[in-house]
């Protein structure tokens, strides 16, 4: 194998790395939202953390290999797919952390509430759904789909 196939043998590894850890992390939150009692809502999101170092070699693998490939390949640095491409991976990268940070304080709430009785609580189900912190989740989620159609498509390359 040449060089160019090793680093897009492991560019699309990290992709898979990558999106994979962010649909599980998605799937959890959903049944967060689903959940009736803060018990619930606390093991949703602290699961969601397992994502988390998927999530994080993947953009790793990503951006390291990608620009790499870049140049490997002869493609050109300021390709607008190029350019694109890591704008909305610094703003995916970026949204996921805080929106991880808000889901974070929400599980610390929900584990409160749990140990308080285990009662639904409103003030919670507000917290979890939060139009902030959903915007800063589903905004990276859909950033990360959004460099992925970029890297296969390349427009302009």
């Amino acid at each position: 194998m040449t060089t160019l196939q090793w680093l897009l043998a492991l560019h699309v590894s990290g992709a898979f790395l990558l999106l994979g850890g962010t649909v599980m992390s998605a799937a959890l939150v959903v049944l967060a939202y689903r959940a009736k009692h803060p018990s619930e809502v606390a093991l949703y999101l602290g699961l969601s953390r397992f994502a988390v170092p998927f999530i994080v070699a993947g953009a790793l693998l990503t951006l390291v290999l990608g620009l790499w490939l870049v140049h490997e390949a002869g493609y050109d640095y300021i390709s607008f797919w190029v350019i694109a491409s890591i704008v909305l991976w610094l703003a995916a990268t970026t949204t996921g952390k805080r929106g991880g940070d808000h889901e974070g304080e929400v599980r610390a709430y929900a584990l409160e509430l749990a140990a308080a009785g285990d009662e639904p609580s409103a003030e919670l189900s507000a917290r979890l759904r939060d139009p902030r912190g959903a915007a800063l989740s589903w905004g990276s989620t859909i950033g990360t789909l959004a460099v992925l159609a970029l890297m296969v498509w390349k427009p302009g390359a």
